[in-house]
């Protein structure tokens, strides 16, 4: 009787087991076939862009050079903060040490 109860628990454990992996193998297969049809895609799309720079950069030929424009210097002092500053040191005599 033991023996039978065992052989029991085992087909049980088999038919629980058995249907659940095959659906992880599913889901799994469907992932992985997924992301390799992404990977086909992306390398398609980048051979396609890369064809399409190297067709354009033959018609119109070398790129022309582009001439940065100089940035002005500002100026390195707002006049407006050192008035305030002045006027901060007329109104407090301890602030004399800063200078």
């Amino acid at each position: 009787m033991n023996v039978l109860w065992t052989l029991v628990k085992v087909a049980v454990a088999l038919v629980l087991v058995i249907p659940v992996s095959l659906l992880l193998l599913g889901v799994f297969g469907t992932v992985l076939g997924l992301a390799i049809l992404l990977l086909r895609v992306a390398l398609i799309g980048l051979l396609a862009f890369g064809a399409f720079k190297l067709v354009a950069r033959l018609m119109r030929g070398p790129a022309k050079r582009v001439q940065p424009k100089v940035t002005p210097q500002l100026s390195s002092v707002d006049p407006y903060y050192q008035a305030a500053m002045r006027e901060l040191d007329l109104d407090l005599p301890e602030s004399n040490a800063r200078r």
